[in-house]
């Protein structure tokens, strides 16, 4: 499917994967609606973006300014054609240390932000009968690792809304899809990982924001249910859910660099 003149709404678009998404969609000839908490961040990357687009400030945990920002972003257009839900955070912490603001903040963020969007676009995608709703998701959504119980099931949450909604929109013609990917070189893990040690330990495997970007624009041309990446990562993945018994310890060395 050409992009070409396709209205995209991404959240968390002042910085990381979701600016970059920005600027390579306008390349492709979309009509990007960035949305972000800091509104001069947006307007930073607006400035830095040729073709038409539009910049609305949106914090995702408040329901009725994502409604508001959906209203005015078809009335302006008079379509919505893909939500890209991108906006979320993460923090590597032991269980035992996190108190319970730690589970509810992500939470309210990571998956609530997806479900508020959702509902905020799905009544003008099932009024034009089609329709593209991306979740940036997590290869965390299908594994948990060590100090990061908060954030992974934050991301199964996504999973599990994505593959639902998948079956329960098909016949209205709207797809919903998930992008999973594995480490991002990304300003995420200045709040993950604050004093750098699981940085410094998988740097090695660090995806740089562009593979992403690519693999997100390739999730909405081709209209694919879904994408795990890198490769080397999610066939590990495949594998340990495969087999969860043989897996344990060696998933257990491997994931617990934080």
């Amino acid at each position: 499917m050409s992009l070409k003149d396709r209205v995209v709404i991404i959240t968390g678009a002042s910085s990381g994967i979701g600016a970059l998404a920005a600027a390579r969609l306008s390349e492709r000839g979309a009509i990007p609606v960035l949305t972000a908490r800091s509104e001069d961040k947006l307007r930073e990357l607006s400035d830095r973006i040729r073709g038409p687009h539009a910049v609305y400030p949106l914090d995702v945990t408040d329901s009725a300014q994502a409604e508001d920002i959906a209203s005015r972003v078809y009335e302006r257009y008079g379509r919505i054609d893909i939500l890209l839900n991108n906006a979320g955070y993460g923090e590597f912490v032991p269980f035992r240390d996190a108190d319970l603001e730690h589970f509810r903040s992500m939470m309210d963020v990571n998956y609530l932000g997806v479900v508020r969007c959702i509902k905020a676009v799905l009544p003008y995608m099932e009024r034009a009968g089609s329709g593209h709703i991306v979740n940036v998701a997590s290869l965390a959504g299908k594994i948990g690792s060590a100090k990061s119980s908060g954030y992974a099931a934050t991301k199964h949450a996504v999973l599990g809304l994505t593959e639902s909604l998948r079956q329960e929109l098909r016949p209205s013609g709207i797809l919903v899809s998930a992008v999973n990917p594995g480490p991002i070189d990304t300003p995420f893990f200045e709040r993950a990982d604050p004093e750098g040690t699981y940085l410094r330990n998988i740097r090695w495997f660090l995806m740089p924001p562009e593979k992403v970007v690519r693999a997100i624009i390739e999730v909405m041309e081709r209209r694919l249910p879904e994408k795990d990446l890198p490769w080397l990562a999610a066939a590990g993945v495949r594998v340990r859910r495969l087999f969860p018994r043989w897996t344990e310890s060696i998933a257990a060395k491997i994931l617990s660099q934080k």
